[in-house]
């Protein structure tokens, strides 16, 4: 979706990256649909959804969820919100449908950031 120049930038960026198998989470089609040429947009709203500007490593988050009270909003890089809170221990990432997603692994340093892999594709309104 043309994004590999955005995200091997200097950044910081945070990336909630979902799991191969989150994809078939999604209704039958909706993969294929978004890979034809006329539906790059679309999928690139929904991938930079996953990307937060600033180096969020789970501590932070956690501290951020905290300071909120039990969430905290995070602002994408399609300028959207997603919403993080606590489940117990997990880290949970609320997208604006309402959509859930846990993170299943933390804190994947990079040298432009951290990804977190998530379980659910986000989905933006």
């Amino acid at each position: 979706a043309g994004l590999v120049d955005t995200l091997m930038s200097a950044g910081p960026f945070t990336v909630f990256a979902p799991v191969n198998s989150a994809f078939d989470k999604l209704p039958a089609g909706t993969v294929e649909t978004l890979l034809k040429p006329e539906n790059k947009a679309t999928l690139a709203k929904i991938l930079t959804y996953h990307v937060i500007a600033g180096n969020f490593d789970s501590k932070a988050v956690v501290k951020a969820i905290k300071a909120g009270g039990g969430k905290a909003e995070l602002k994408t890089g399609a300028g959207a919100k997603l919403t993080a809170m606590l489940d117990g221990k997990n880290v949970i990432i609320v997208d604006e449908k309402g959509g859930k997603s846990m993170v299943t692994i933390a804190d994947v340093r990079q040298s432009n950031g951290v990804i977190h892999v998530v379980d659910t594709v986000l989905m933006p309104n």
